[in-house]
């Protein structure tokens, strides 16, 4: 490696050298304004929607003030692209390059990203350009309304499931999810799901289950639906591992820039800013913190093979579940608090406590799994949802918000099954009058 800071191309053949496997990047240098307008949207080109322009709006604040700067963008894609702020320092976007690379070698390896697609920045702006042609037809402010109840929903969707496999030796595999022309084309994944209506039986992406079975929407309303589901399970792999794909960036941006002949200021820079990116947080856990020390921690006691293999095969809940020992937890002071009274209070700083709370905010990104159990209740055509509590209890009116929404779409009466305490508690919604009953 030459002296000085390295081209692009540089920063990819050493990523290469040390062991990772990225997709080729494209970098592109932006100002703030343009920066945290993609962060806000996920992704260039994405529909256009208010609630993007509140995320936006908070974002650049944030900004503005010097609370908060963010340094980089990298959207999952081969080739990748990554947009990095264009006031950074060359040394700051060495660092950012660095970074990047673990990202990316994280995107094209790790098995809850396989179904993604490689071309996901037209497919959004495919998408967005069918909205606004729905906007034009059917008139701004509807599509805009239908589009706050189907955000309201877009988490709610069911990935396929990831299998193990070589990333380098074979090809994304084939999306094994019905594709939103499925209501339309009368063929085996429409009978399979009129038949979970028939038969009572459990579903878990609601969105789908809508998208198919409501017989209140437009032929324009379900495409929008199967474009937000669409792009729903693009992100959902990156919900499913905020902890290990920063670890890994953290661990690999580390171990690049080690490489380098920097000067000794640029080095003390360097430190500086790796610091700032791991350090824990109070109240809360720093992704990028936990998932560095955790991935050290395996290198150290298993060897580096280790470290590919995990970044490989598990995703945060198992990352957590597997790998995080006592030496990890206690180097990064995490403990478990809990309310008593009026005040938050020291718990335990027990690992296995420590592990136990983790997982369990983890677990399904930390959203609520909502099932469909009959869409033909009281055989009235009333849709019927369950809600599984795995400990913490919903936010009711919030939910009960969201039930509005859900019966806007479904077009008939909504049920919520949860529970708090030993209590069964069905909140219902009929198009005009909340209820709630407690069993």
């Amino acid at each position: 490696m030459s002296t000085g800071y390295p081209t692009d191309h540089e920063i990819w053949l050493l990523a290469r050298d040390l062991g990772l496997d990225p997709y080729p990047v494209t970098f592109e240098s932006v100002p703030a304004s343009v920066l945290y307008e993609f962060a806000a949207y996920l992704i260039p080109g994405r529909m256009s929607h208010w609630s993007y322009g509140k995320a936006y709006h908070a974002m650049k604040m944030r900004y503005d003030y010097g609370l908060n700067k963010l340094y980089e963008m990298v959207i999952n894609a081969n080739p990748a692209y990554a947009f990095l702020l264009d006031s950074n320092s060359e040394l700051e976007n060495t660092f950012v390059r660095a970074h990047v690379m673990g990202h990316v070698d994280f995107f094209r390896h790790n098995q809850c990203f396989q179904h993604t697609s490689d071309d996901m920045m037209d497919v959004v702006s495919r998408h967005a350009e069918r909205v606004r042609q729905y906007e034009f037809e059917a008139g701004r402010d509807e599509v805009e309304r239908f589009l706050d109840a189907v955000l309201s929903l877009e988490e709610h969707v069911s990935p396929p499931p990831p299998r193990v496999r070589l990333p380098q030796k074979q090809k994304p595999a084939a999306p094994a999810y019905p594709s939103r022309d499925a209501w339309e084309l009368g063929g085996e994944e429409e009978s399979h799901v009129r038949q979970v209506k028939a038969n009572t039986h459990e579903e878990e992406d609601l969105l789908l289950f809508l998208l198919t079975e409501s017989r209140h929407l437009e032929d324009w309303q379900r495409d929008i639906i199967g474009m937000v589901r669409d792009e729903m399970i693009y992100f959902w792999p990156q919900i499913r591992t905020k902890i290990m794909n920063e670890g890994w960036a953290s661990y690999w941006h580390a171990a690049i820039m080690r490489k380098l002949l920097l000067s000794d200021e640029d080095y003390v820079n360097f430190a500086r800013l790796h610091s700032q990116v791991t350090a824990p947080m109070m109240y809360q856990i720093n992704p990028y913190a936990l998932g560095y020390a955790i991935y050290c921690d395996v290198e150290k006691r298993e060897g580096l093979d280790a470290i590919f293999m995990v970044r490989a095969v598990e995703d945060d809940v198992s990352f957590v579940r597997n790998y995080l020992t006592e030496e990890v937890a206690a180097s990064l002071n995490l403990m478990v608090f809990g309310a008593e009274q009026d005040r938050v209070v020291l718990k335990s700083r027990e690992v296995e406590r420590i592990r136990e709370q983790l997982v369990r905010e983890l677990v399904h990104g930390g959203i609520p799994v909502i099932h469909v159990n009959d869409g033909d209740f009281n055989q009235r055509g009333e849709l019927y949802l369950i809600h599984r509590h795995e400990g913490v209890d919903l936010d009711f009116p919030y939910a009960e918000r969201t039930l509005h929404y859900v019966q806007r779409l479904w077009g008939r009466p909504v049920h919520l099954e949860t529970r708090t305490g030993q209590k069964r508690i069905i909140l219902s919604y009929d198009g005009k009058i909340d209820s709630k009953v407690v069993l």
